[in-house]
């Protein structure tokens, strides 16, 4: 597993515990039976109990245990995870499965046995990471990591196959669909009341196993749309395994993502073709495939390099010829995925460094009122933002909010805990008044690191670049480390990040077109809306399968046996033994 996975290392702590929430199974074996004792289930114990099996999917940044100590022992999703798979399998061949002169399916070539179809999705924090480490633009670490997945010089250059990855989306593009549907969802929860308001961001997978684990009360204020990464592994898997008549389980799909806990999200049953494929072409009795196989992060994406021999400064900062890259199975979907030329989306630093589902669900709501203002108001950090929607005659039209971070995320979570019921005369006169109003907001954006995304855990630090850049910038740059230091590295990320679409060498604005030719229609936030349906829909017909079971999720409360048998010695020792995990990772509240 990846060195950069440590214990001393990580900071995705969430709070002390004295148990694990996993469920073991501790029922006395046959021989011991006695059909005559009358006894209770919690005195029924095991004489020699099995050990718990955990891996990621059971670990999932609970309460209950350590989530980062416990991934340490877990061999999944690492970058040698990566080259271990390239290096097993051979890799499907598109050309021979496309009929070169329709596209259509060739079904004559085999294939070689166990070979795998290999995709990767690249999220805009990943590039904006390698662009400051290399001090290139957004857009250049964006060709260096597609000439390293896919190009000749990259990870092609080993291996036993000398495997790359056939196909490397931008998840910016997904993330489009995910804002557009997002406004729609806030806008039908404020219409219908078909949602607890306020609604609350779900794309950041940390947040959302300390609110399944630890405040059950939040779930119904959950939006129910998946995260620009798990939906990019739905239409991956989805249209792919459709359009060339593969199985899911043949075609790997890599997420290169900012933060340890995408890891996470990626191990979630929720997210697996058992909730997307129909009855008809999936059999039961077939494991579950995940849509993304595995997440590493940006400094993990070093490693991987360094594991290749490939020096990716070396690189050239240009994309993949398109000779050397095959033309995807359905070119309607080609055409949003890969646009040509590439599409300008807005990266304002108001809209925040966490993908701008806040700032994308005013400006919906700022084009249906012309005239209005959107206020901005900075709370107690920086790290809390109120946003107003204003008319003309100064009537708040709609109230937002930005909460980064868990120290800010406790906030929020007391402002909309339910009040206990009180029968003391005027008790709930007194409630009301001192209610804290978290309801007051109609839309809030949550993700669990401080400064958003761009400070995901897995991005890399001030102190990498010293291995990573020649002696004397890398000392240049590692000579101001600190915390002062630190925050100047998180400025130069994010100055990457929202300059992304103002790269002089962009290909400039173009007028875009829906999938049947004709002009697209509103633009809001530079996206244009019925461009994204048009997409979806066409993604739905493709794979037979609606909307609702593409692009929406579920989450569900995780019980915990935390806290219970507190006097005893053995949980004790577990305690101490997690506080002084959490002191080494610098992490906790």
């Amino acid at each position: 597993m990846s060195a950069i996975l440590s214990a001393d290392d990580l900071n995705d702590f969430i709070s002390p515990g004295v148990a694990c929430i996993k469920p073991v199974e501790t029922l006395p074996k046959q021989e011991d039976y006695n059909p005559y004792e009358v006894t209770t289930e919690d005195k029924v114990q095991a004489q020699n109990p099995a050990p718990a099996s955990i891996s990621l999917t059971d670990c999932l940044a609970c309460s209950g245990c350590v989530t980062s100590a416990e991934a340490v022992l877990v061999s999944l999703q690492s970058h040698t995870e990566v080259l271990h798979t390239l290096d097993s399998y051979p890799s499907i061949d598109i050309r021979s499965l496309k009929n070169s002169s329709n596209g259509a399916i060739n079904g004559h070539v085999p294939q070689p046995a166990g070979a795998k179809l290999f995709v990767a999705s690249v999220s805009p924090q990943v590039r904006a990471s390698l662009a400051a480490t290399y001090g290139i633009s957004e857009r250049k670490a964006g060709f260096m990591i597609e000439q390293f997945l896919s190009g000749s010089q990259g990870l092609r250059i080993g291996g036993q196959h000398n495997n790359g990855f056939t196909y490397v989306v931008d998840t910016n593009q997904l993330r489009e669909a995910c804002l557009v549907l997002g406004a729609e969802e806030v806008a039908d929860s404020t219409a219908n009341k078909s949602k607890s308001k306020p609604v609350l961001t779900s794309s950041c997978p940390g947040w959302i196993c300390y609110a399944e684990k630890t405040h059950p009360h939040i779930l119904p204020h959950l939006s129910n749309l998946k995260s620009p990464q798990a939906l990019s592994g739905t239409l991956l898997k989805s249209v792919l395994s459709r359009a060339l008549g593969i199985p899911p389980s043949q075609i790997w799909h890599l997420a290169l993502m900012p933060c340890f806990d995408k890891k996470l999200e990626a191990s979630r049953e929720e997210l697996t073709d058992r909730w997307w494929q129909s009855t008809e072409t999936k059999n039961s009795s077939e494991p579950a495939v995940r849509d993304v196989d595995c997440v590493i992060t940006s400094r993990e994406l070093l490693s991987l390099a360094e594991e290749r021999g490939v020096r990716l400064s070396s690189l050239p900062l240009e994309p993949i010829a398109p000779s050397d890259r095959p033309p995807f199975p359905d070119t309607r979907i080609a055409d949003f995925l890969f646009p040509k030329p590439r599409r300008r989306t807005e990266q304002s630093p108001n809209a925040g460094s966490s993908g701008g589902y806040l700032y994308h669900i005013l400006a919906t709501e700022q084009a249906r009122h012309p005239g209005s203002t959107i206020s901005i108001q900075r709370g107690r950090n920086v790290d809390v933002v109120e946003y107003s929607l204003l008319s003309t005659s100064g009537e708040n039209l709609m109230k937002c909010a930005r909460y980064y971070g868990f120290r800010n995320i406790q906030n929020l979570v007391r402002k909309l805990k339910p009040a206990k019921q009180s029968r003391l005369p005027g008790a709930a006169r007194r409630m009301a008044a001192s209610a804290s109003g978290g309801g007051e907001y109609t839309y809030v954006e949550v993700m669990a690191c401080p400064g958003g995304c761009t400070n995901g855990g897995g991005q890399i630090k001030i102190e990498d670049v010293a291995s990573i850049l020649p002696q004397t910038r890398g000392e240049e740059v590692v000579n101001a480390a600190g915390p002062q230091g630190q925050k100047e590295w998180l400025k130069r990320v994010d100055e990457a990040y929202y300059s992304a679409d103002s790269d002089s060498e962009s290909d400039g604005d173009v007028v875009m077109t829906n999938g049947n030719g004709h002009a697209a229609g509103q633009v809001i936030n530079g996206i244009d809306v019925s461009t994204v349906h048009d997409f979806l829909d066409h993604w739905a017909s493709v794979v037979g399968v609606s909307l609702d079971k593409l692009a929406y999720t579920t989450y569900r409360e995780v019980e915990s046996d935390v806290g219970k048998n507190k006097a005893s010695g053995k949980n004790l020792d577990d305690a101490a033994r997690i506080a002084q995990i959490a002191g080494m990772s610098g992490g906790g509240w």
